[in-house]
């Protein structure tokens, strides 16, 4: 089914409506599709890299849209289908600590979601469910969907198809690593 769903999706990008259909996917892809922007994004700026920013800041805007969605799918459930899940095995409490825990740090979390392979999605239903601060979460979500889709655009502006394997084999870890150093580099400057 996911083969099926990633086939579909490549044929989005050779059509005439191609821009459209990748705002749907990057919209829907924040709160429940599980096919990637970049999936579009990478053959639709390989046929036309001189609107590689225009589709990069298409991607980006309808993710962060799509986040939004996310976010109120978890503050919207959490109370009539979340909690009464949580307090029937127990776990209310453990949710309310949970939630703290979460938001204390939970703009590293969406930056984190943002950039790397890790599903968005999951972190955007996640800091509706905690009512993560929405303008912390829209700002954050906004840096990071820009970051990576523009670090993709940039690239594959500036060196063509050559770079197509680089950014589907690597760019994903190179952002993990990035990410971690960053948090590493603000965890050295508060603790050591």
């Amino acid at each position: 089914m996911i083969r099926r769903l990633y086939d579909w999706t490549m044929g989005l990008a050779a059509g005439p409506h191609a821009l459209w259909a990748l705002a749907v996917v990057a919209f829907v892809e924040s709160s429940v599709f599980p096919i990637p922007p970049d999936v579009l994004m990478i053959p639709m700026i390989l046929a036309r890299r001189e609107r590689a920013f225009l589709i990069a800041a298409v991607a980006t805007a309808a993710s962060v849209a799509g986040g939004m969605l996310g976010y109120a799918i978890g503050y919207g459930f959490m109370d009539t289908v979340g909690q009464p899940i949580l307090e029937f095995y127990g776990k209310a409490d453990k949710f309310d600590e949970l939630a703290a825990r979460f938001n204390e740090m939970g703009g590293w979390a969406v930056l984190v979601a943002g950039v790397t392979p890790f599903p968005y999605k999951v972190i955007t239903i996640f800091s509706g469910a905690t009512q993560l601060s929405l303008p912390l979460f829209i700002g954050v979500s906004v840096l990071a969907r820009a970051l990576r889709f523009f670090v993709v655009a940039g690239l594959l502006w500036k060196f063509g198809a050559p770079i197509r394997d680089f950014i589907e084999r690597w760019l994903g870890p190179l952002f993990t690593a990035f990410v971690v150093l960053l948090i590493g580099g603000f965890y050295a400057l508060r603790y050591l």
